[in-house]
């Protein structure tokens, strides 16, 4: 009966968060046509609203840890559903995402994504993709800003592995600039499918920067170690039973 309530909570809170979009959207259209200001604004102030309402309505708690960086920097992070999404912009002073083109034909969400500045990738054609993400980052230069990519390129549920793609290490490269890996738990209460949001604290953990300048292999190395590490420490805190790997005969 308690899953089946929150499960219906769960059900009105998803309505009222893409229902918001609209007068959110509408609101600060006209700001956000003047500059893309008005535009972070509005993104800002509705992922804060979502999150306001989740701890109201579900029980579900955000948490900042680590410091957000508020300066031109790489953000690498874990990414197991939308939540991490918004509660990474709700963070960041200037976040600008690598996202899927396909989202930017979503109303509303699509338009405000590419005007605070986000880089639609094709994930199909990834040489074509890697080489067009770098184009669209260096014609981004003149606004400065948290770039945030996953390096996994897909949500994960907790506890699902994949491999770490190159093209964070090419981004990392290219711009020059310190890497902040991020890791999170977050999926363990708001999953990458389904309605039912879960009760708890969710977090996402701001790691220790990376300098600049480091070779790829070893910043993959470093960045995959420290994202997964850190987020199934979270997790574990969390409750999630963490299965160990075998061991070697």
């Amino acid at each position: 009966m308690r899953t089946g309530w929150q499960w219906l909570k769960s059900l009105l809170f998803s309505g009222i968060i893409y229902a918001a979009m609209v007068p959110y959207g509408l609101w600060y259209l006209p700001a956000a046509l003047r500059s893309r200001d008005g535009a972070v604004a509005a993104c800002r102030g509705w992922s804060r609203f979502v999150l306001r309402l989740a701890d109201l309505m579900l029980g579900l708690r955000s948490e900042v840890r680590g410091t957000p960086p508020d300066g031109a920097c790489l953000i690498a992070s874990k990414h197991q559903s939308f939540l991490d999404i918004i509660m990474l912009y709700a963070a960041l002073p200037r976040g600008k995402f690598i996202m899927k083109k396909e989202l930017t034909r979503a109303p509303i969400l699509g338009w405000f994504a590419l005007r605070i500045g986000c880089i639609p990738v094709d994930r199909g054609r990834r040489a074509q993709a890697i080489k067009k993400m770098i184009a669209d980052v260096n014609a981004g230069r003149a606004d400065p800003g948290q770039l945030i990519i996953y390096p996994q390129g897909t949500r994960l549920a907790p506890g699902e592995k994949a491999p770490y793609k190159i093209g964070t290490s090419v981004l990392y490269g290219e711009l020059g600039q310190d890497c902040v890996p991020v890791a999170c738990n977050v999926g363990l209460f708001w999953p990458r499918r389904g309605i039912l949001r879960r009760p708890g604290t969710a977090v996402i953990e701001f790691l220790p920067r990376i300098p600049a300048g480091m070779a790829a292999a070893p910043f993959m190395a470093l960045i995959e170690s420290e994202i997964e590490a850190n987020s199934d420490r979270l997790m574990a805190e969390a409750g999630f039973p963490l299965v160990a790997p075998p061991r070697e005969a």
